[in-house]
């Protein structure tokens, strides 16, 4: 299968060749970007595609990567909002999700997916429960997914040895998955739900089965006092007693990371850490606002993520990336801080390089993962700059067209891999089942 776009704005995200082609095309083969270059000149009409797609109109860029989500929430999306964290978690999600079953996590990741694709994320990092059903989701939609089995040990060796042969049988189940679409990580918690010994053991399996890890950190002030309360230091210091961070041989994704010191973003910078901020997520639970410039200006990798939608309530990284600019402005008193270029390169390059280092830039010989921001809107004229267009003005909705592995998802807002209307009505169905059965018991 051969794919030719033409007449496109490219955005190709590649810092070490043009970064912007105004009148470019890109040849696909497979699954591959084959050709890419200027067609001022009317090179593509020269080439013979099995289906031609005339871009006019619109940016051609990098799929977006969602580094830090829990998409079997998209089920809870709403169910408790404006509510304490503690109570939000303890009393009203965590007796939620004690119901689900593997059927509701399939479809609340198949809905999940399916909003994914109509707002322009091409791959994600998910760490949940039933992570098989998430992947039979992914692998139905199309989309490329790294999944993690979400470990709670609490300091327990009985419920930490279970923990972690589940961590490793999903590690197992998912190699080589849909023609590598799919991979894993080790998903444990966080620093405050899982001991320092076991987060050790974790961190060897994931060094022996050569998968990353993906790990909750400093998400609230009240981790950060736990932790100095009990163990005379921060979450990220403890575990660098450990080595837990150390990149050397496997990737460390941390999500949140709001309550970091200035110590604690110099030792991430050192060790190659990559960060998943959350910025919706971390505004609407008030957990605070993270230093990202600060990481940024001391080398820290740093992507983007939504979190679950119980705590969102979407999966829009359009918003996610305007929301962060916004946040960093405000946060620091700087209008010059985080600005649009750094973001999107947070929610392309940067996301993508801890999920699968051959998507994120569009180039010849990487996979062709991207997608089409409509410019044809009131919203999107005039542009005299098109990262500040796709941060401040664009929206998930003015995604027109999907491509990930070479296949084309979504062509002119039609989404062509999932019924739209059977996969929302059997989500709303398990949706309402699940609350119920929440608030009986």
């Amino acid at each position: 299968m051969s794919i030719l776009i033409k007449n496109a704005y490219v955005l190709t995200m590649d810092k070490n060749d043009v970064g912007e082609i105004p009148n470019g095309y890109i040849f696909i083969e497979n699954n591959l970007i084959s050709k890419l270059g200027d067609n001022s000149e009317g090179v593509a009409d020269h080439f013979s595609a099995d289906i031609v797609i005339d871009a006019d109109g619109a940016i051609v860029m990098p799929g977006l990567s969602n580094t830090h989500t829990h998409l079997g929430m998209t089920l809870l999306r709403g169910y408790a909002d404006d509510t304490a964290l503690k109570n939000w978690l303890e009393e009203q999600i965590w007796p939620a999700e004690a119901n689900l079953t593997a059927e509701d996590v399939y479809y609340g990741s198949l809905l999940g997916c399916l909003e994914m694709i109509r707002s322009g994320t091409t791959a994600f990092c998910d760490m949940y429960f039933f992570m098989n059903e998430t992947a039979k989701a992914v692998e139905k939609a199309g989309i490329r997914g790294c999944l993690s089995y979400g470990m709670i040990e609490l300091g327990n060796d009985e419920k930490g040895n279970a923990e972690l042969s589940a961590g490793e049988k999903l590690i197992s189940d998912l190699r080589g998955k849909a023609n590598g679409r799919i991979t894993a990580m080790y998903g444990p918690h966080a620093p405050n739900t899982c001991s320092q010994p076991f987060l050790a053991r974790v961190k060897e399996a994931a060094e022996r089965d050569g998968v990353g890890v993906h790990i909750h950190v400093l998400e609230t002030e009240a981790e950060l006092n736990y932790m100095k309360e009990n163990f005379g230091m921060c979450s990220v210091h403890r575990l660098d007693a450990v080595d837990f961070w150390n990149t050397s041989k496997v990737p460390v994704l941390a999500a949140h990371c709001i309550w970091m010191s200035d110590g604690d973003i110099k030792l991430f910078a050192e060790k190659g850490v990559t960060v998943s901020h959350n910025p919706i997520s971390n505004m609407k639970l008030a957990s605070g606002i993270a230093p990202i410039q600060k990481m940024l200006d001391a080398g820290v990798k740093v992507t983007l993520g939504t979190d679950g939608c119980a705590s969102n309530n979407n999966l829009d990284m359009f918003e996610e990336m305007k929301t962060a600019a916004l946040l960093q402005k405000i946060g620091t008193m700087d209008p010059t801080a985080l600005p649009a270029k750094a973001v999107v390169e947070m929610a392309t390059t940067n996301g993508a390089a801890i999920i699968d280092q051959k998507t994120g830039v569009l180039k010849i010989g990487n996979k062709a993962d991207m997608i089409f921001v409509d410019t044809k809107k009131a919203n999107a004229t005039p542009i005299f700059d098109v990262y500040s267009h796709l941060v401040y003005s664009a929206s998930g909705s003015d995604v027109k067209t999907v491509i990930v592995d070479g296949k084309i998802l979504m062509k002119d807002y039609k989404v062509l891999v999932l019924n739209e209307e059977e996969v929302t009505a059997k989500a709303k169905e398990h949706a309402l089942k699940l609350a119920e059965k929440s608030k009986t018991k």
